[in-house]
């Protein structure tokens, strides 16, 4: 595997290095989709809609629990990078042991806060049929317990990925993929409850989290060395990830409070018509989320040494990123309801393929605005992103509840497209101006 001091540091934001990346990233991203095709109809004749919609709000919460690291993961990746960039490699053992710390207290502390409001939640806030109530209470109790795990998990992939990595983090991204629609699957013939299911999946999160744990011992010796916690690194990272905590609290909060309105306002069936083309469509945000991934710590590795290349950088993804999304959301237009009729059964589609059509156009969007965002934190600027989403959250949330109140949930596709293209619009800007002052590039 090799000690990373070792190896150049200057070969980390090479072009083949990053591109290299960007293809483990996003095939580890893929591969298990191919596994979500076959198990999804699978899953959804074996629990029913309205189990199926519970699970996939499972799977929603298991994906977004990671923004309660209070944006400490996120900022733990920009710093080692940075550090790296700055040849201080004998500084990055302090600052993961530091930072790891402080995630699992924050874990810890939204455990306690998540177990307190599980009642009130299920019983008040989504419409849950009363013979799955029970069941449904138990599945998001064993998910507040998983918070530690997955936030801590979040920070490990992210030393991982700061040290461009990703072959690694790609060796545990495709089991866990997979075992996220396996796992519903192989406890079918056992049991439909989805507090079972939901056991598995925090099971295999737990596997995760060791295995990203000895690739760190491996991949940095000095992790095992040098076991030492410094009050002073506690600031920066604070300082980095505060701002990143009211972005990653306000985006997921614009990316899925619309399944939970929808269960609120009409049924938790009718999450799972939503859900399900909402799934779909966002799955082909992967392809920015696999470039971003990378580029994010190329960023913060590059942009105080080399300006010029950062900005020669962004230029070339943002064309890459937009000519991919493009054909993908035209296809996904065209064929919405052929492809869930094939795929589903004419009745589901019926009712799901108009949201599938509206979010194709916010996917396109959002998927342009990913490398803007990435940009911005990256080169230092988490607080350009955090305003920019508080005024947004403003604006979007009394629109969604406007839209699927008289437009059911393709109201809700829309207040969604609509967002993420504002949000492509203005994210785009304020990264033009950032890279502008920087370099002669523009």
């Amino acid at each position: 595997m090799g000690n990373f001091i070792s190896e150049d540091v200057g070969k980390l934001t090479s072009g083949r290095k990053l591109a290299k990346n960007t293809a483990l990233n996003l095939f580890g991203q893929l591969a298990p989709l191919f596994v979500a095709l076959f198990a999804i109809p699978i899953i959804l004749k074996g629990i029913g809609v309205d189990r199926f919609g519970v699970l996939t709000l499972s799977w929603m919460t298991i994906g977004y629990f990671t923004l309660f690291d209070f944006g400490l993961g996120r900022a733990l990746t920009k710093l080692v990078a940075e550090k790296l960039g700055q040849g201080k490699e004998d500084e990055l053992p302090p600052l993961i042991w530091t930072a790891s710390l402080l995630m699992l207290i924050l874990g810890g502390a939204s455990t306690i806060i998540f177990l307190a409001v599980t009642p009130w939640f299920v019983s008040n806030t989504l419409k849950v049929p009363p013979e799955i109530l029970s069941e449904t209470a138990r599945t998001f109790y064993i998910l507040s317990l998983s918070v530690p795990i997955i936030i801590s998990t979040a920070g490990l992939r992210g030393v991982l990925e700061a040290l461009q990595r990703f072959d690694l983090t790609t060796y545990v991204r495709i089991p866990m993929g997979i075992i996220t629609f396996l796992g519903p699957i192989l406890v079918l013939p056992f049991t439909k409850s989805v507090f079972w299911i939901t056991v598995v999946l925090v099971i295999a999160r737990i596997l995760a989290w060791f295995a990203y744990a000895y690739l760190c011992m491996q991949v940095l010796p000095a992790l095992k060395r040098k076991v030492v916690l410094e009050k002073k690194l506690i600031m920066p990272l604070v300082k980095f990830g505060g701002w990143m905590t009211v972005s990653n609290i306000v985006s997921p909060l614009m990316v899925s409070a619309d399944r939970f309105i929808i269960g609120s306002l009409i049924s938790i069936s009718a999450v799972s018509y939503y859900s399900t083309s909402w799934e779909v469509v966002t799955k082909f945000l992967l392809i920015p989320a696999s470039v971003i991934g990378v580029l994010f710590p190329a960023f913060s590795t590059m942009f105080s040494q080399q300006p010029r290349r950062a900005a020669q950088l962004y230029d070339r993804a943002l064309i890459f990123i937009a000519l991919i999304m493009l054909p993908i959301a035209v296809i996904t237009i065209l064929f919405a309801k052929t492809g869930l009729t094939l795929w589903l059964g004419a009745a589901f589609a019926e009712k799901s393929y108009r949201v599938m059509q509206v979010l194709a156009l916010g996917v396109f969007c959002n998927g342009v605005a990913y490398l803007p965002f990435g940009c911005i934190q990256g080169i230092g600027r988490p607080d350009i992103t955090a305003k920019l989403h508080v005024i947004e959250v403003i604006l979007y949330m009394p629109c969604v509840f406007i839209l699927i109140k008289y437009y059911g949930i393709v109201g809700a596709a829309i207040a969604w497209s609509l967002r993420a293209c504002v949000d492509a619009v203005l994210l785009s800007w304020v990264a033009a101006i950032k890279l502008k002052s920087s370099t002669s590039v523009w």
